[in-house]
């Protein structure tokens, strides 16, 4: 199994900037593909960005291409997602998950996921 756990979220002016980071414990990530979701109040779960598990291939949602920017080190089992340029609209709950091979876009393909990490960019 995968215990992942995020941190890194926290309240920022907008135009700032946050890095956030996901560790995973109990397996490597080496085989994994890992993804970052977001959820606002009363909006459904939703893409922002993943990178697959040879690290050769990243995805980007739209709302944050050219903002965001994921990577990731397999030695740390860590996962990060660097985010510049906030805005009001990128507040969130701040999910990271993790799925076998191939990256994938839609939540019900993932099966591990953290506990969420509180992302509020303030105007």
């Amino acid at each position: 199994q995968v215990h992942l756990e995020e941190s890194g979220g926290g309240v920022v002016q907008a135009g700032g900037s946050l890095r956030l980071s996901c560790v995973a414990s109990g397996r490597t990530l080496s085989s994994y593909s890992m993804a970052w979701f977001r959820q606002a109040p009363g909006k459904e779960r939703e893409f922002v960005s993943g990178i697959s598990y040879y690290g050769g291939g990243t995805s980007y949602a739209d709302p944050v291409k050219g903002r965001f920017t994921i990577s990731r080190d397999n030695a740390q089992n860590l996962v990060q997602l660097q985010m510049t340029s906030l805005k009001p609209e990128d507040t969130a709950v701040y999910y990271c998950a993790a799925r076998l091979r191939a990256l994938m876009t839609t939540p019900i393909t993932y099966n591990y996921w953290g506990q969420g990490t509180q992302v509020t960019v303030s105007s």
